[in-house]
């Protein structure tokens, strides 16, 4: 049934559902790649629909901007609508020299700053993972088109404006290969209630350089992200 942020029934939602933060880009990808996509969410404004791609469902669904709306979203496909895995599609800020401008990111781990897994109640710090199916999937993926992608640590950051702005040169020196403001959640989600879970990120700007891509370019030219997930989905 519908849940206060999600307007689906049973069985609007596939199985697997690729979630980007703009709801934009949730409808590019459904209405460039997904066959017959019926819509599902538009609560919010944020855009669900599900379709088809290569004859298996799939869903695409926005999760907006940070850790407690992309909380949220997951948390409630998961478990009211038994969604298997979430594959995040998103933007992310290069923290390294060699992660370049459009490459593709695998995060293997999340670390954060932010408070969110407090939560959990643990002592010390608890650093959930990919499911390694999905992360090795996705590197197969990429390699095999050709593309520029890297498999590692990102950070997700509760500040877009941080008030230390060269913070980031300590994850750096960790080898954190880049920044998001989500990727916490969604693997503290899916490990939590037993599901799997991808962030797959390309890189929209760099910390080390200052190079920068538009919004625009942000929201409708990240293609070879949304087809190397389309692959993973249906894998």
């Amino acid at each position: 049934m519908a849940t206060p942020h999600i307007a689906a029934e049973p069985g609007d939602v596939a199985d697997v559902v690729l979630m980007p933060g703009d709801p934009l880009r949730a409808q590019v990808v459904a209405e460039r790649y997904l066959g017959h996509p019926v819509v599902f969410n538009r609560v919010r404004g944020m855009y669900g629909a599900t379709g088809t791609f290569r004859g298996s469902r799939v869903s695409v669904m926005a999760h907006g901007m940070g850790i407690p709306s992309i909380g949220i979203y997951s948390h409630e496909l998961y478990d009211h609508f038994g969604v298997r895995a979430i594959i995040r599609i998103g933007s992310c800020g290069s923290l390294q020299e060699e992660v370049l401008l459009r490459d593709l990111v695998v995060a293997m781990t999340a670390s954060t700053d932010s408070a969110w897994q407090d939560q959990y109640g643990i002592t010390g710090h608890f650093a959930p993972a990919a499911s390694w199916r999905l992360v090795r999937a996705a590197a197969d993926a990429a390699g095999s088109r050709g593309l520029r992608h890297h498999v590692g640590s990102v950070l997700a950051t509760d500040a877009f404006y941080p008030e230390d702005p060269d913070g980031w040169r300590r994850w750096q020196r960790l080898g954190t290969l880049a920044v998001d403001m989500e990727a916490i959640a969604l693997y503290g989600n899916a490990a939590r209630l037993g599901r799997e879970a991808l962030v797959l990120l390309t890189v929209s700007d760099s910390l080390v350089t200052g190079e920068m891509l538009s919004a625009q370019e942000r929201q409708e030219t990240f293609t070879d992200m949304m087809e190397v997930a389309l692959d993973v989905a249906v894998g």
